[in-house]
């Protein structure tokens, strides 16, 4: 499989270092939802299952959603959109950042140094927030600066705000939430953003080569991997149909999934 994505992977993240979360020894459920990618309908459908699912538990639930909201599917907008209300219940939500909301970021930040994003997905995104494709290329020919003005007043400033904020990753016990992985070996403190949000390999191939169990979305499967001390639940529903989320729940680990397609 060619990787569209390799050659942005050496760029280094611009803005200050992402917040991480600490959860302690946390004692009620956790669930974790991989790459959304603009499917709304689906991410609905999951989080319904979760919700009904979650009644069965006393306590306190939370839902971690893993990054990759946005681009190639069709209603991104509507996903962050979405992500800011709260959950019903004695439900919390923690969304970290995935290599597509940076790519997001960038491209806002600076459209012509980062005018590669509309290519990898951006485009879907763009329409999503109702903005012309036309009209945002005419603007990047006469004047980088108004298209910059336009893309900030087309997408929402609590959307913005909402990306900007996302932590890179959340740890619990013995468990870690990540957008992509960790570096093998690399203490969890030292670990770098870039290698949070965008690292493959020698991450898929060897696992974090720590004492922890690494749960991630980042790398599309077919269905959900285990092994080398890593759970990877990016079961690539922007062509599947099927998004799949974690549960962990007295130390087991379980799956729920949205419905595939036929």
């Amino acid at each position: 499989m060619i990787d569209i994505l390799r050659p942005l992977r050496r760029q280094t993240p611009t803005g200050p270092p992402r917040p991480r979360i600490d959860l302690g020894t946390f004692e009620g459920v956790l669930y974790a939802i991989g790459d959304i990618h603009g499917c709304f309908d689906e991410f609905r459908r999951l989080e319904e299952l979760i919700l009904a699912d979650g009644r069965r538990y006393d306590g306190r639930k939370i839902v971690i959603l893993l990054g990759d909201y946005i681009d190639r599917g069709p209603r991104s907008a509507e996903v962050i959109a979405h992500l800011l209300q709260p959950l019903d219940g004695d439900f919390d939500r923690l969304c970290l950042c995935g290599n597509h909301e940076e790519m997001m970021l960038n491209y806002l930040d600076d459209p012509a140094e980062h005018s590669h994003w509309p290519d990898v997905g951006g485009r879907a995104t763009l329409v999503s927030y109702g903005i012309d494709l036309d009209h945002m290329h005419r603007l990047a020919r006469r004047d980088r600066n108004a298209l910059r003005r336009h893309l900030a007043e087309s997408i929402p400033e609590e959307h913005q705000h909402f990306l900007r904020s996302l932590p890179a990753l959340v740890h619990s016990g013995t468990t870690v939430f990540v957008h992509a992985g960790l570096r093998p070996s690399v203490p969890l403190e030292a670990q770098t953003d870039r290698d949070l949000l965008w690292i493959r390999e020698p991450f898929l191939s060897r696992g974090p080569q720590l004492p922890l169990n690494v749960v991630h979305g980042h790398s599309p499967t077919d269905a959900v991997i285990l092994q080398h001390g890593r759970i990877g639940i990016d079961t690539g529903v922007f062509i599947t149909g099927r998004l799949t989320a974690l549960r962990l729940a007295g130390g087991a680990f379980s799956f729920l999934t949205s419905r595939g397609r036929d």
